[in-house]
């Protein structure tokens, strides 16, 4: 029985469902205890911000908090002063929001903000469709190739993701707050267009065929 395998592939453009950010906040004296308080009235106002955009906000992660002390000299041990930073990922579901979101930290003293980073979301169905597409693919290539024979396809023996193959699936590619934070008085608005996200699919595929006419 004459076997012929093939990679179904599928590549599709869709738009982002998510996109995301990353809020550093940082304070700096040369007590400590004022470092601390300074930061710790900064990432509470932050989080109050936040809470003004409701459910436009999908989630809000600390991603990290860095506390040290900064010296005179390479070999000295003199504390001149101490620094901290608390980071925090948010996530955005409404890009309404994420223009007046992001510019309104970023016009904050001591904030440093890098994103957004587009994404689709894991559960998405354009997964799905994405890996039927492959299916289909890979079933044109196997009747291409038995045609080109002169031979005709029987049956399926075997599918799956590449890599589990007896003889890789879906990836995705990608992309100090004062107590004054609450009343910014930028009017200014930032316009941002979303980044397409390239969603592909592969799958690979056996099937016997007729006998080939050579």
């Amino acid at each position: 029985m004459t076997t012929v395998a093939v990679r179904g592939e599928a590549v599709r453009e869709v738009d982002p469902e998510l996109a995301e950010f990353t809020v550093v906040v940082s304070a700096r004296d040369r007590d400590r205890d004022a470092t601390l308080q300074r930061l710790r009235e900064r990432a509470e106002a932050f989080r109050q911000f936040l809470d003004r955009f409701g459910e436009a906000v999908e989630k809000r992660e600390t991603s990290g908090l860095h506390v040290y002390p900064e010296s005179a000299g390479k070999r000295g041990e003199r504390i001149t002063a101490y620094h901290g930073s608390v980071s925090t990922t948010v996530t955005i579901k409404d890009f309404a929001a994420l223009g007046e979101l992001m510019l309104a930290a970023a016009g904050q003293e001591q904030t440093e903000v890098r994103g957004p980073f587009w994404s689709v979301r894991p559960d998405s169905p354009v997964h799905k469709e994405a890996r039927r597409e492959a299916v289909r693919d890979a079933i044109a290539r196997a009747r291409e190739y038995a045609e080109a024979l002169g031979a005709e396809l029987i049956e399926l023996t075997e599918l799956a993701d590449p890599g589990l193959s007896r003889a890789e699936g879906i990836q995705t590619f990608r992309g100090g707050y004062g107590g004054g934070m609450m009343k910014s008085q930028s009017t200014a608005e930032l316009q941002l267009d979303p980044q397409r996200q390239r969603i592909s699919a592969a799958v690979e595929a056996r099937f016997t065929i007729t006998a080939p006419v050579l």
